[in-house]
């Protein structure tokens, strides 16, 4: 019984993805590839393909180029792809050729890995197909077939087989309407699509039956397949082969030199085209993006192929019915010694590992000096940015990154090697509660001796990332307090937040998210802290003021820090912290416009309200307590007036002021922004000498 075969019930359970948009056209290429080559499947001379890019008038929306090539300036863009012409002077549609064309899955060409359903991913495209095709009978008479190819099927356009007068055979296959859905995907110059065809066919262009002569065309330009290649290969092409199981592969390798290719790729090939690419840059140590050999930087390619992959490629050529990998606990049965892999079923897993061991012996050379560039290039990192990394690089001897790895991603994959090593110790930890069973004593000395030795190494990543953070805030103090572009300086709330978070209190914030240390160690140590709170909101004292008034009027010009120091009672002293904008000069008497008279006002409410612990409890004598009051500003002509005024006395350096005010019981201080820096870095620069980090 006869089973009858509906065309567009198959189409639609014919998948071709829209990322594979160009596939059709590869398809059609293919086959004028098998029509021009002779019984032994060998290129015939004098037999060629010409593919013609045929697109929508210029006065219809043009397309942007995507991903394919940056516009140059001046280079109109490009009107949309409407369809193809593939021309060749092959064989053609004789009867034989006809009749497999019409028989869906058919096996005619099967010798050649063809599975007889290419022509469907045309329908899945393009709405029509056009098919005229001469050919030459075997007593050499010649004929012709004209035919359209859409869901309704063929449709001859004449009668089948017509004589024609023609001394020439010619096939022109025209692919139209290009659908909006795949049209969408697909790449848009010739140079593109060139490249992509050529990695499509690349297998005919290597093995040793000649190369096609290709040809694509797109208006006034065009692009030869055969000349691409060797501007790609320059004749870099090595043969290999390597055994899994009873299961032979070829392997091909090519040292592509097209910009464009900016990852190495194992590719997998079945019937003589491509199916399946593998990215597999950083795969290998020191397979790099661009690596680079005598000639110059260079992709790598690896495509593979055997009777294994065509006998499980897909029928529409898109991918392999094999897995990827081996399930958890299917380690399957047959051992081969000489790859290391376990075959039963094998994976792709299994072809990727024994793939990638060939080619690290392959180009080994250019590995080790690609990896020690790498190495240069962490080393150069640590040493000058990130120094903090610097005790546990010698537990990564061989750690190495591509030399284009931007500082960031570096110093976050750097950071990741510093888990692991802490994830380790604390695995280690546990283990080292108690030695093994019948451990010898020495061995587990020595299990001991290397976790210290992790840990201590540890542990001083972390005093380095500590000192390194303080080194990177001084350096943008110093950056801040600069006037800008527009002559202005940055304002109070700048500053502010760099020394302490505003709006908070002191169980609202860890510690070293404050730079207290700017001003002074001893601040780390308090009972309780305020950034840019009122008064009366503070469970250190009961004062109802909001205590603001100056602060408001000057909004966020007028931010002070309040800190009382120590837990223990009596309460030692109150600190109260201004800030000013770098390089203010508008400074004049009263409490709004002094910063000292402000910084003594708040002294004086805060005893006022009866000052006490942040847990409620009472100090003793509060209305009496020392106060430490530091005024952050730059000695400009209006702020020494006011210091000169509180009867203070000058720094040594000139660079800031000092005194006790005896009536409020208040040691004062004011502090010009570069004092502040300066004496910030001689309290670090032993830190920093010992990291090798500038303290100037």
């Amino acid at each position: 019984m006869s089973l009858t075969t509906n065309l567009a019930g198959r189409l639609r359970n014919t998948p071709l993805p829209r990322t594979h948009a160009l596939l059709p056209l590869f398809e059609a290429v293919v086959n004028s590839i098998h029509a021009c080559e002779n019984e032994a499947g060998s290129a015939t001379e004098g037999r060629s393909i010409t593919v013609h890019i045929l697109r929508e008038p210029k006065e219809t929306p043009q397309v942007d180029l995507l991903n394919d090539e940056p516009r140059k300036a001046g280079v109109e863009a490009l009107p949309e792809i409407k369809g193809f012409t593939i021309i060749d002077n092959g064989v053609g549609f004789n009867d034989a050729n006809m009749e497999s064309f019409k028989t869906l899955d058919s096996d005619y060409k099967e010798q050649k890995g063809c599975r007889g359903v290419g022509r469907l991913l045309w329908l899945k495209a393009f709405k029509t197909v056009e098919v005229l095709s001469r050919y030459a009978e075997p007593n050499g008479s010649m004929r012709q077939r004209n035919f359209s190819f859409s869901k309704e099927g063929v449709m001859p356009s004449a009668p089948e087989g017509k004589p024609t007068t023609a001394t020439t055979i010619q096939t022109t296959v025209t692919m139209s309407e290009f659908y909006p859905a795949y049209r969408k995907y697909a790449p848009k110059t010739i140079h593109k699509i060139s490249e992509l065809l050529l990695e499509h066919c690349l297998w005919y262009f290597i093995r040793e039956g000649g190369r096609p002569q290709i040809k694509l065309i797109d208006g006034d330009e065009s692009v030869e397949l055969d000349a691409l290649f060797d501007s790609y290969t320059l004749g870099n092409i090595e043969y290999d082969f390597a055994s899994i199981g009873s299961h032979r592969f070829e392997l091909t390798y090519i040292k592509a030199r097209n910009p464009s290719l900016s990852n190495h790729e194992i590719c997998y090939c079945a019937a003589s085209r491509l199916v399946k690419k593998v990215n597999i840059t950083n795969k290998i140590p020191g397979l790099y993006k661009r690596i680079a050999d005598q000639y110059g930087a260079f992709a790598y390619m690896c495509f593979v192929t055997s009777p294994f992959l065509d006998e499980r490629v897909r029928s529409e050529r898109t991918g392999f019915e094999i897995e990827d990998s081996r399930s958890e606990g299917d380690q399957g049965s047959l051992f081969n010694a000489t790859v290391g892999v376990i075959v039963n079923d094998i994976v792709f897993d299994d072809i990727d590992k024994v793939v990638l061991s060939k080619i690290s012996e392959k180009i080994g050379d250019t590995l080790a000096t690609s990896q020690q560039t790498g190495r240069q290039r962490v080393e150069v990192f640590v040493d000058n940015t990130a120094p903090k990394y610097k005790s546990i690089m010698r537990h990564y001897p061989n750690f190495s990154v591509d030399p284009d790895t931007t500082d960031k991603e570096l110093d976050i994959l750097l950071y990741k090697k510093l888990s692991e090593l802490e994830v380790e110790v604390i695995s280690k930890g546990h283990e080292l509660s108690t030695p093994e069973e019948n451990e010898p004593f020495e061995d587990y000395s020595e299990r001991l001796n290397d976790y210290l030795a992790k840990v201590n190494d540890i542990k001083m990543a972390d005093l380095a990332n500590y000192v390194f953070h303080r080194k990177v805030v001084l350096d943008f103090f110093e950056e801040i307090i600069l006037r800008h572009r527009d002559g202005k300086y940055s304002q109070e709330n700048i500053v502010h937040r760099l020394i302490m978070p505003m709006q908070v209190e002191s169980d609202e914030i860890k510690l070293e998210n404050a730079n207290l240390w700017l001003i002074d160690e001893r601040l780390a140590f308090h009972n309780y802290l305020a950034s840019d709170k009122a008064l009366k909101v503070m469970p250190i004292t009961e004062s109802e003021e909001t205590v603001r008034p100056d602060i408001v009027s000057l909004g966020v010009y007028d931010n002070p820090l309040l800190v009382n120091n120590g837990k223990q009672l009596p309460l030692a002293s109150i600190t109260v912290i201004e800030i000013k904008r770098p390089m203010r000069n508008d400074f004049s008497e009263g409490e709004e416009d002094n910063p000292i008279e402000q910084a003594l006002a708040y002294v004086k409410k805060i005893r006022a309200g009866g000052t006490k612990t942040k847990d409620g409890r009472a100090i003793p004598q509060s209305a009496s307590i020392p106060a430490f009051c530091y005024i952050l500003a730059d000695l400009t002509p209006t702020m020494e007036t006011r210091a000169q005024n509180a009867a203070l006395t000058v720094t040594s350096d000139h660079m800031g002021y000092f005194g006790y005010n005896p009536s409020h019981n208040a040691y004062i201080e004011v502090i010009g922004f570069d004092r502040l820096i300066t004496a910030a870095k001689e309290r670090n620069k032993a830190f920093f000498d010992k990291l090798g980090l500038p303290s100037n």
